[in-house]
């Protein structure tokens, strides 16, 4: 798979049916390896190792139900009190991040209330926090380590 702006992560590898799959250790499962999983996978190490979100507060592909319409998440982070303290959304390397992906993660927010919102494509990473007082989002430049305190 293409090497992503992430550090170098080590995967479980297997062949099913013709397919690479790779094992995603949060759903507990092998998984069809596709650029968007890849990324997926990539982001959550990155979550886990480098900033020290503890594995049980990470959640992926669920359905989150906005309005009528049921949608997909990538990844989400709770806080230690289970309050939704991070969205991600992972588009595949070759998609360009725009517009129209912040308005993506921006319904899904609007359902789960997050503190903070992440959008990458595995080279680039695009991190902000939320102000629901002045109604606005503030780009960081990079997201915060875990700190259980505030999480």
């Amino acid at each position: 798979m293409q090497k992503l702006n992430f550090p170098d992560y080590s995967f479980r590898f297997k062949n099913s049916e013709n397919k690479i799959a790779v094992f995603d250790e949060i759903r507990k499962k092998f998984v069809i390896l596709t650029p968007e999983e890849w990324v997926r996978l990539n982001t959550v190490q990155y979550l886990k190792q480098q900033k020290k979100y503890p594995t049980s507060l990470i959640n992926v592909e669920k359905q989150v139900k906005i309005g009528k319409i049921v949608k997909r998440y990538d990844i989400v982070v709770f806080n230690s009190s289970g309050e939704v303290h991070l969205v991600v959304e992972c588009k595949a390397p070759e998609i360009t991040i725009t517009q129209a992906t912040f308005d993506q993660i921006a319904r899904y927010n609007m359902k789960l209330n997050a503190q903070f919102l992440m959008v990458t494509n595995g080279l680039q990473h695009y991190v902000c926090q939320m102000d629901y007082q002045k109604e606005k989002y503030n780009f960081l430049p990079q997201l915060p380590d875990y700190d259980p305190i505030q999480s």
